[in-house]
């Protein structure tokens, strides 16, 4: 099944895609206790866009630390920047969330459920503007976005 669906792929997107360079490379499975899988979107120039997703390529803690599934939705005309992550077995006062320039760092531990992920931070926010939210599993922390940076520097009229 995987190898047709691959054939249909490849057809549907000829040669802009690669998929022997994504990690794992077309076809595999992942381990038990890791997700992985591929999207498929139209990015703002019209041109497909392909993105690996899940925790497949990460290399097992030794620890007993798992990394969460974390999802990064940005709503630009709200002006808002969420992270999404899946932390079952835990409780709202086993969790540390903290905010640098950056990263995200998460953590949480209860038991044998250990967390830590850092998350990277693709658009600039407002420092005091975080807010995190705990429930049924799930851990949401809203960012409000800053503008985009004015160039700085001086307009020269052309005579």
């Amino acid at each position: 099944m995987e190898r047709e669906i691959d054939r249909l792929f490849r057809s549907l997107t000829g040669s802009l895609f690669d998929l022997e360079g994504l990690q794992g490379g077309a076809g595999t499975c992942c381990e038990p206790g890791r997700v992985c899988g591929y999207t498929l979107s139209i990015g703002p120039d019209g041109r497909p866009v392909l993105q690996e997703y899940g925790n497949a390529g990460e290399a097992p803690q030794t620890d007993g630390v798992r990394e969460p599934l974390v999802d990064t939705i940005t709503n630009e005309k709200e002006g808002i920047t969420k992270l999404v992550a899946e932390m079952p077995g835990v409780e709202r006062a086993d969790i540390g969330v903290s905010v640098e320039t950056k990263h995200v760092n998460i953590t949480a531990e209860r038991g044998d459920k250990k967390y830590r992920a850092r998350v990277p931070l693709e658009r600039r926010i407002k420092d005091d503007s975080a807010k995190a939210s705990y429930k049924n599993g799930v851990l949401e922390v809203t960012f409000q976005l800053l503008g985009e940076p004015k160039p700085k520097g001086k307009k020269v009229e052309v005579q």
